[in-house]
């Protein structure tokens, strides 16, 4: 990487993306700047003053409002970094938009796809061409992100799709919950599963048109799933922590394979868990038990 690198992390006011900050600003050097986004400008400016304040913090920090589900927004602040610094050196996109129990899906499918699955799409559009040698740009996703977890229908909507083809399904997608056919389609009632699919399919369309040239100067494009993480998205859906990380437990994986020294070839475009990348064409889509204990 170059040797003042630039770093960037969405969705960072609290959780897991607020511990990748810390991490990244306790692990990057005193002339590296760490850039925690999010949407609201109070939470993101006293989130930036606590990391700052941190007894392990040795870069920069800055904090900067960012809407991710605002494609102009994003596309500004990548052409921003281009041009101050020339580029970025690690963008991780974590934005999540919660999910309640108890509200249906249908109502919450909106907000959830722009910020899960559309603001992917952003971030992979404006940041990928910015990205400087040696650079990783990371979507955290999850193990639901595999295509086994789809219906086999819905398969060729994703398998070697380019990111048009994927953007394409995902509006489709969201037209069937809308016009209530999505589960005569194949579709699992639980938005989480499709959307975690469409992510990881995103990088690896992008992936796939970039993959000599970025491991011929050791960049790094991939999705990584942190594993059951404590937060406050993840609480209302599970009711034994027993086994959960901390988001600082989570984040170090995480980190550990953004600031590795050299790619592993075999991690690029892939979905990574603990340093592991996990098969495209595994897991299995959700049973009816699954779906009726889905609100």
């Amino acid at each position: 990487m170059n040797a003042s690198r630039i770093a960037l992390v969405t969705g960072a006011n609290q959780g897991l993306g607020r511990a990748l900050v810390e991490g990244l600003a306790a692990r990057m050097g005193p002339d590296d700047l760490v850039l925690l986004t999010g949407r609201n400008a109070r939470r993101v400016s006293e989130a930036a003053h606590e990391v700052v304040r941190s007894p392990g913090t040795r870069s920069r920090v800055e904090g900067r409002v960012l809407d991710v589900a605002d494609a102009d927004a994003v596309s500004a602040l990548a052409g921003e970094l281009r041009d101050r610094h020339g580029g970025v050196d690690v963008v991780i996109s974590n934005a999540i938009a919660p999910l309640l129990p108890e509200r249906s899906q249908a109502e919450q499918a909106d907000a959830f796809i722009d910020v899960s699955n559309s603001a992917t799409h952003a971030v992979l559009r404006s940041f990928g061409p910015v990205l400087r040698p040696g650079g990783r740009l990371i979507v955290v996703a999850s193990t639901l992100g595999t295509l086994g977890h789809l219906d086999p229908r819905l398969h060729p909507l994703f398998d070697c799709a380019s990111l048009d083809q994927v953007e394409y399904a995902v509006e489709s997608w969201r037209s069937a919950v809308h016009s209530r056919t999505a589960e005569e389609a194949g579709w699992p009632r639980w938005l989480n599963v499709p959307s975690k699919v469409a992510q990881v399919a995103a990088v690896r369309a992008v992936a796939a048109e970039r993959r000599e040239r970025d491991l011929s100067d050791d960049t790094l494009i991939a999705s990584v799933c942190p594993g059951m993480v404590d937060t406050r998205a993840s609480r209302p859906w599970f009711s034994d922590y027993s086994h959960a990380q901390t988001p600082a437990e989570a984040a170090r994986a995480v980190l550990d394979l953004v600031l590795a020294e050299h790619v592993d070839p075999a991690l690029y475009g892939e979905l990574v868990r603990f340093g592991k990348a996990l098969p495209w064409y595994g897991g299995t889509p959700p049973t009816e038990q699954d779906e009726l204990l889905t609100p």
